[in-house]
């Protein structure tokens, strides 16, 4: 499928997600930027596709119609069924599963690829999709331990990511968002939030070849229309009003912290705070 077609498909993949009862925009605007991905991939008809963290489905539904009828995604999230809100992890699964695209899709959530039980013949997929969730990771070294483990699995991997090079001042509330969010979990105290282990693609690309991986080209990705810089001020200062969980923290972090949020709200806007850019990654 071409760049053009897959594009066109957003609103009708968008209208398929459970979220989209609750915020048919926001859903829009989220399809569009993977569908926008997906076709810059050359993922071909008829291809099989692990995705690793593939939460309420966003990316999958994408790459089911991508693969087409012939192909299959395997998508994959370590979190249980019950997990998300206001949609449920499973609930959205179950959405896609009962129309047209379901029958391409093998959902697997409570599923860790690092349990030995969890295992792949080789080559089992043309490719392996890590999108916009390996901030998700509690350690650097899970993350290592994941690429390394699923490398004998598929051919190709697609990783993508925000970037924490901010490109313009407006994206500097979401990098301290980030920033913050990553420090608190850094330092002992964890949350249920996207950001846990925030990373730059530089780190990343020193890590591909520890695992086993070339990488073959990174590329910008636009996000000028995406939600997700408001949506990770607004986390960042829930974390920052729960004052149990700031006392777990050790008083110099707590401090530190404590000075980057009264330059979070100096300088984000109550909403329309632009997004970081994101990047993509390939490597065989």
């Amino acid at each position: 499928m071409n760049h053009s077609d897959l594009l066109a498909k957003a609103p009708s993949l968008a209208a398929a997600m459970a979220a989209a009862d609750h915020s048919p925009n926001s859903q829009l605007t989220q399809t569009r930027h993977r569908a926008a991905l997906v076709a810059d991939w050359h993922i071909a008809p008829g291809s099989t596709v692990l995705e690793l963290g593939c939460g309420q489905g966003d990316m999958t539904a994408v790459l089911a119609e991508a693969v087409g009828p012939g192909g299959r995604v395997v998508a994959v999230d370590v979190a249980p069924p019950s997990y998300g809100a206001p949609v449920t992890l499973g609930e959205s699964a179950a959405r896609l599963a009962a129309g047209p695209l379901g029958p391409r899709i093998d959902f697997r959530f409570g599923t860790d690829v690092l349990d030995a039980a969890v295992d792949f013949p080789e080559n089992t997929f043309d490719h392996v999709v890590l999108a916009h969730c390996s901030w998700y990771f509690t350690s650097l070294g899970q993350l290592r331990d994941t690429l390394a483990r699923i490398r004998p699995w598929a051919r190709q991997l697609w990783f993508t990511e925000w970037d924490l090079t901010p490109a313009s001042d407006d994206q500097l509330p979401h990098l301290l968002a980030v920033l913050i969010q990553g420090q608190t979990e850094a330092a002992g105290s964890h949350g249920e939030g996207n950001v846990r282990t925030p990373f730059s693609r530089e780190h990343l690309l020193r890590l591909l070849p520890e695992t086993g991986w070339t990488a073959d080209s990174s590329e910008p990705v636009g996000t000028a229309q995406l939600q997700d810089g408001d949506w990770e001020i607004a986390a960042c200062l829930e974390v920052l009003a729960n004052e149990e969980r700031l006392a777990t923290l050790p008083e110099p972090v707590r401090q530190l912290l404590l000075s980057q949020a009264d330059i979070l709200r100096a300088l984000a806007k109550p909403q329309g705070n632009r997004a970081l850019a994101a990047y993509s990654v390939t490597a065989h």
